[in-house]
């Protein structure tokens, strides 16, 4: 039998008032309250005794013994599961959205910041991007292309979908055999090699194999060496953090200093995000429901982004347990599916 069966309607609704009245207040919610506020067709004495049935089966609890009552995290679980309601995205607002992600899709951690600093200006909370996980990427070309006769760029080319571009200086303009040449080896020593097997000492052998062209080899391992060193500082990035302090749970100095421990763990939020990765779809983790004891006060929302169907980050935000969860849903399951088109487009085939 499910814990929730014997909910009949009048005390979801009931529940559903008094969780609304206490996300857009912060302040503990009264049968007087929802009987001024919310038309239920019900006395404040009918109301008050269904509070009390709902406190007495955990979905509602009281913090003072004379103030009102507060949704419990099983009411809030209730809410999420059972009663709330999506809250769609206005038609300007998606479009404003796609704007800022095409005008930064030209690199990868532009378009990772772009989306934390949306989702947490959106939600009015914290909020992280994983970016794609760098196990899974493969350096699928490695181009050298002559555009100064001093002046090479490297260009590398990551499956998932990525391409990073970097200036080198050299010694002598080569030609276009030589430089087709390089080409070659490169590709066939670098080709299809998963980023976390390609090391120094890989890049050493093939300077000292194409050592008739060291000047601007070392340069190429040095943009390759720089790709790798990038990929593991974006593993996740974070905005939003001084949202927190506008939150009334988080205002005292104890539950703040919780909260940005939290946010500062990054082994803990990629954590999270790659389990909703693995998941494949949207995930709404409240308080105890996570094992991290930070996270007791907390919740996150948060949702995979797909390139060709394959899941390869996920995104989120993180505030209090009062959180608009019908707001920031539809917010991070709109932002995750931007994002993933934008670099569906920067996929190279």
């Amino acid at each position: 039998m499910s814990p929730y069966s014997l909910i009949d309607d009048r005390k979801k609704r009931i529940l559903q008032a008094v969780t609304d009245d206490y996300i857009s207040t912060a302040e503990p919610v009264g049968s007087r309250t929802i009987a001024r506020r919310y038309d239920l067709g019900i006395s404040p004495a009918t109301i008050r005794n269904e509070m009390a049935d709902l406190e007495d089966s955990g979905y509602l609890e009281q913090p003072h013994v004379s103030a009102g009552r507060i949704p419990s995290q099983k009411g809030y679980r209730f809410y999420v599961d059972f009663i709330m309601q999506t809250k769609g995205v206005s038609d300007e607002e998606k479009l404003r959205i796609r704007r800022r992600l095409e005008e930064r899709k030209r690199e990868l951690n532009l378009v990772t910041e772009e989306t934390a600093r949306i989702l947490a200006q959106l939600s009015n909370y914290a909020a992280f991007v994983l970016s794609p996980v760098s196990r899974a990427a493969v350096l699928k070309r490695l181009e050298l292309v002559q555009v100064d006769p001093q002046l090479v760029l490297v260009v590398l080319v990551v499956d998932p979908g990525f391409i990073r571009t970097h200036l080198v200086m050299t010694e002598r303009q080569l030609k276009p055999e030589q430089l087709a040449y390089i080409n070659s080896y490169l590709n066939s020593r670098l080709r299809d090699i998963p980023l976390s097997k390609i090391g120094v000492s890989l890049l050493k052998e093939i300077t000292a194999e194409l050592k008739e062209y060291s000047n601007v080899i070392e340069a190429t391992s040095e943009a390759v060496v720089q790709l790798l060193e990038r990929r593991q500082e974006e593993a996740v990035v974070t905005d939003g953090q001084i949202n927190i302090l506008e939150q009334p749970e988080f205002r005292e100095v104890e539950s703040a200093k919780r909260v940005f421990d939290l946010l500062a763990e990054d082994d803990t939020v990629s954590g999270l995000l790659l389990d909703t990765m693995n998941a494949g779809n949207i995930r709404i983790v409240i308080g105890r429901e996570s094992s991290h004891p930070n996270m007791d006060i907390c919740s996150v929302v948060s949702a995979p982004y797909a390139v060709e169907g394959v899941p390869i980050g996920a995104i989120g935000v993180l505030g209090p347990t009062r959180m608009h969860y019908a707001k920031v849903v539809a917010i991070v399951e709109l932002v995750a599916g931007h994002l993933g088109e934008i670099l569906s487009k920067m996929l190279v085939m």
